[in-house]
């Protein structure tokens, strides 16, 4: 049985809708600075696994140059990001298109961050519970790993690293997350994620773990 999520549909398309409104002139002024910066497109899309294992294709502003290939996962040191995709990334603003996929339907407001196809096994039962409800904007293992990227940056292999000490971890928190969920720890994960944007520098993993779930799954 598929989850349709706790956050009710309406109240999704609700806050998708004002949140684009509001952040329309965000989206503009990154825009110019993209064009600036690097031309042309302005948007990055990029095919996810969905609920029910659906691809679907996520919209980010554009942080990295055009015509460069490499892995799925960005770190700290990748060449591949522009200075004002760096600045994008550091607050999250890169992430603001997806509220266009949240009003679409793809998406909702809270649920498991949707993963690029080549990191799921959608045979796997942990996957299998991951992707029974909508995925979101933003999930407890995004706040946890707030810093990802500084994580894989010092590792010698990235990409080896995340398939096998965080995307484990991760699918370990949206499950204990998925268990556990209520209204009211949703609405809790959408403060955190707008808190932790605005002010990066007092990000706390261990507080927010302590906060959302009822027992630390580490």
């Amino acid at each position: 049985v598929m989850r349709t999520g706790w956050l009710p549909r309406s109240l999704d398309i609700w806050v998708s809708s004002v949140g684009l409104l509001v952040v329309a002139p965000v989206l503009l002024a990154a825009g110019v600075a993209i064009w600036i910066e690097d031309g042309l497109p302005i948007f990055y899309r990029q095919p996810r696994v969905g609920r029910g294992g659906i691809r679907f294709v996520l919209f980010k502003l554009r942080s990295m140059f055009t015509g460069l290939g490499g892995p799925a996962i960005t770190s700290s040191c990748d060449s591949r990001v522009t200075n004002v995709g760096r600045w994008l990334r550091k607050y999250k603003l890169d992430e603001l298109p997806q509220l266009w996929n949240v009003l679409k339907g793809d998406m909702s407001m809270v649920g498991p961050r949707p993963e690029v196809p080549c990191y799921v096994d959608t045979d796997a039962p942990e996957w299998r519970e991951v992707l029974s409800c909508r995925p979101g904007i933003t999930d407890l293992a995004t706040l946890v790993y707030r810093n990802e990227e500084d994580l894989l940056g010092s590792s010698q292999n990235p990409e080896k690293f995340y398939r096998e000490q965080v995307l484990p971890h991760k699918l370990q928190l949206n499950l204990e997350f998925l268990r556990s969920r209520t209204y009211w720890l949703d609405l809790k994960l959408i403060f955190f994620t707008a808190r932790d944007s605005f002010w990066p520098s007092g990000f706390d993993a261990a507080k927010v773990k302590r906060s959302l779930l009822y027992k630390d799954p580490i």
